[in-house]
């Protein structure tokens, strides 16, 4: 789950209401990029974007590899974030990026699920519930991918994932090593790679204490506090209670945060703000909802989301319903990406907390 940066949560702005009129593949002329949509149940809609390395120097021994990214959030834009912000070839001032992981592998980009930024609905009942529904729709994806991706099928596919997303890969690859052993779909699947992933609420809860105790970033006063408001997410979270978990859990950071000098929970050994990468940005006009929810997607993109005193130029939202919408042609007018705080009609509660979910 996510940490002191206002996140970029690309949005579909309402479910569409026609039909989508995008084919379903395009790209650029030299075939290095591809990216389209794919209608994984009816009028559900998924996108995705390919990127071909430039270095690949696939042998029948060592064939190069490829790589599906998955953004967490739940709600944030793989397209987006994970693209421009992260490991794409651009950065978000469109430069190229000298650590891309296009150095290393093709790289496949999708905003998962469907709701989440170019991706799209034509009828909120559509939108994915629990995480095992979105597993399904990534898997009908990647059926699509094999035929449409020229060098897919012999390349070795590996699920990286961080954050949420790292329940998105988990289930992801049963739902792939299953429909590979039924002959369903044709791909290696190498391995999956989970970054700050939050699978286990319960775990990872129950593990601020002790560790900002050991390092003396809390005293045993504000430990004992913290303790009494840790073991209240764990009984609400025993109990099926996982909309108030979730707030008592927002509370808990928040004290932690006043208690500890704001501490940056990514990394023990700085303050909130300090990352060398990034700094924080302003909090958008959202609700308080919104806000909470919005102050814990990684605080290493923060300063990406638009705050100029970063040295960037440009902002994710201005990229993603600019210069890259149309470039990309094919995203539907009523589709935009804006930065918000929250899923926008969300997986239940007890998808984003339960540990069984």
């Amino acid at each position: 789950m996510d940490r002191y940066a206002p996140a970029l949560l690309c949005l579909c702005l309402g479910a569409l209401r026609a039909g989508s009129a995008a084919p379903t593949t395009t790209g650029t002329p030299d075939g290095s990029e591809l990216w389209g949509y794919v209608e994984v149940r009816p009028k559900a809609h998924l996108f995705w974007w390919y990127y071909k390395s430039p270095h690949r120097t696939s042998t029948p021994s060592k064939p190069w590899p490829t790589i599906l990214w998955l953004q967490g959030g739940p709600g944030a834009s793989g397209v987006g974030l994970g693209n421009f912000l992260e490991v794409g070839p651009l950065d978000v001032d469109l430069k190229p990026r000298s650590s891309t992981w296009l150095q290393k592998a093709d790289l496949i980009f999708v905003d998962n699920p469907v709701g989440v930024g170019y991706s799209y609905v034509e009828d909120d009942s559509l939108l994915v519930t629990t995480d095992w529904e979105q597993a399904a729709d990534a898997t009908a994806l990647l059926k699509a991918l094999a035929k449409e991706v020229p060098t897919l099928q012999g390349s070795p596919l590996f699920l990286v994932a961080e954050s949420y997303g790292g329940k998105y890969a988990a289930t992801l690859g049963v739902s792939v090593a299953r429909a590979v052993r039924a002959g369903e779909l044709k791909v290696t699947l190498a391995g999956v790679a989970l970054g700050d992933s939050f699978v286990s609420p319960v775990d990872f809860t129950v593990s601020y204490v002790p560790l900002l105790l050991s390092v003396s970033r809390l005293d045993d006063n504000a430990a004992g506090e913290a303790n009494k408001r840790t073991q209240t997410v764990k009984d609400q979270i025993a109990a099926g209670q996982f909309a108030a978990s979730q707030g008592s859990w927002n509370d808990l950071l928040a004290f932690i945060d006043t208690k500890s000098g704001s501490v940056d929970v990514y990394n023990f050994l700085l303050d909130s703000g300090m990352d060398p990468v990034s700094t924080d940005s302003s909090p958008s006009s959202s609700s308080p909802s919104s806000v909470l929810q919005a102050l814990r997607y990684s605080t290493y993109l923060g300063s990406q989301l638009g705050d100029s005193s970063a040295g960037s130029s440009n902002t994710i939202d201005g990229i993603m319903n600019g210069v890259i919408k149309e470039k990309l042609k094919i995203i539907p007018k009523d589709v935009s990406c804006l930065p918000a705080g929250g899923w926008r009609s969300p997986m239940p509660s007890t998808t984003r907390w339960s540990t069984t979910s």
